[in-house]
C-alpha cells in the first residue's frame, strides 16, 4: 500500500537524543512493511545515537502500523517468520516476569507496561498477581487485548495523567524506539518510579553483529516507525541527562534470529533460512562475553 505523499514530515535540525547538532546521514532504510517509502538514517557523532530523518507526525503515523504483518498490533501466526515470534513470546513472557521481580526485589508489585501491543505480558503479570497499568496507543490492538489475554488496555493519551512515584516496575519492550516525544517520556518516566522502583526498557541495537552484516536491510531499523536507533553509549547518555542512572544490561539472544529472519527476507526477496540462522548465531556469539552487543539489550535504569 502506498501512501499518500502529502504529508507533514519532521526534519531534524538538532539530534532528538541529546540536542547536537553535529551528524550526519549514514544510510537510507526501505519501508517493508507498509508503504515501500525510503527513509534517511542519520548519526549524531556526539552521543552516537542514529535517527530517522523526515519522519511522520505523531498525528500522521498511523497508517505506518496499518499492516496485517505488523505483528504487535495483531497477534497474528500467519508465515513462518510470525509463527517464529509467537513461539518465542510464550518462552519469553516467564523469564520477562522473573527479570522485573528480580531487579524489583518485588514478588507481586505495581507495574506500567507502556506500548502494550496486544497485551500478553500484561495478561503475564496480571496473572502473577501484580496491579497493572497498561497503555497502547493502537485500538485494534486494545481490543486483541481484551478478547486474548483478559487485560484492559488505556490509551497512551493517558500516559502524562498518571500520578507520580506509584510503580514498582516499568516496562517498555521495544517500545522508546517508536516515542515521538522522547524528552518528554523520560522526564515523566522518572516521576512515575517509586524511590526504588526500576525503569526496564529494551530496545534493538545498531551496533549489533547482525546490523553489522545486514546494513541498510536491517529489520529493527523498521523505518518510518522507529524514530531512533540506539547505541548502548547513546541510551546511557539519554538516561543520564534526565538524573537516572543506568544500573545494568541484559540480553534478548532470540532477537538476533528473529531480525535476521526479516532482514535476509527484506535483502534476497525470501527468507534464506540456514544463512539467517547463522548470521543470528555469529551475532549472539559476539556478544557472549559483552551483552552490549546484543542484538537488542534490556537496559536496567533507576534513580
Amino acid at each position: 500500500m502506498l501512501l499518500s505523499v502529502m504529508k507533514e514530515t519532521i526534519h531534524y535540525s538538532q539530534c532528538p537524543v541529546c540536542g547536537a547538532d553535529s551528524f550526519q546521514p549514514v544510510l537510507n532504510a526501505k519501508d517493508y512493511t507498509v508503504s515501500a517509502e525510503e527513509f534517511s538514517i542519520c548519526e549524531c557523532s556526539v552521543c552516537t545515537a542514529r535517527f530517522t530523518q523526515d519522519i511522520p507526525t505523531a498525528a500522521g503515523i498511523a497508517p505506518y502500523y496499518k499492516s496485517e504483518n505488523y505483528i504487535s498490533h495483531t497477534n497474528t501466526s500467519k508465515g513462518l517468520i510470525n509463527g517464529l515470534y509467537q513461539w518465542v513470546r510464550k518462552r519469553t513472557l516467564k523469564q520477562k516476569r522473573r527479570l522485573v521481580q528480580q531487579e524489583t526485589g518485588v514478588t507481586k508489585g505495581a507495574i506500567l507496561d507502556l506500548g502494550s501491543g496486544t497485551g500478553a505480558f500484561a495478561g503475564e503479570m496480571k496473572n502473577s498477581g501484580w496491579a497493572v497499568t497498561a497503555l497502547e496507543p493502537d485500538e485494534d490492538a486494545r481490543k486483541v487485548a481484551a478478547e486474548s489475554f483478559g487485560v484492559t488496555l488505556q490509551d497512551t493519551c493517558e500516559f502524562y495523567n498518571l500520578a507520580a512515584q506509584q510503580y514498582d516496575a516499568i516496562t517498555m519492550w521495544h517500545v522508546l524506539e517508536h516515542v515521538h516525544d522522547l524528552q518528554g517520556y523520560m522526564a515523566k518516566l522518572k516521576t512515575l518510579l517509586k524511590e526504588k522502583g526500576r525503569l526496564i526498557i529494551a530496545v534493538p541495537n545498531y551496533t549489533s553483529g547482525d546490523a553489522a552484516v545486514y546494513g541498510q536491510y536491517w529489520a529493527a531499523y523498521d523505518v518510518p516507525r522507529h524514530l531512533y536507533h540506539f547505541s548502548p553509549v547513546s541510551m546511557k547518555g539519554l538516561v543520564e541527562k534526565h538524573g537516572m542512572k543506568l544500573l545494568g544490561y541484559q540480553p534478548m539472544w532470540y532477537d538476533s534470529f528473529y531480525v535476521s529472519l526479516l532482514s535476509s527476507k527484506y535483502k534476497n526477496g525470501a527468507t534464506r533460512l540456514l544463512g539467517a540462522f547463522i548470521n543470528g548465531l555469529r551475532s549472539n556469539i559476539s556478544a557472549l562475553g559483552d551483552v552490549k552487543r546484543c542484538s537488542s539489550v534490556i537496559y536496567i535504569i533507576g534513580h
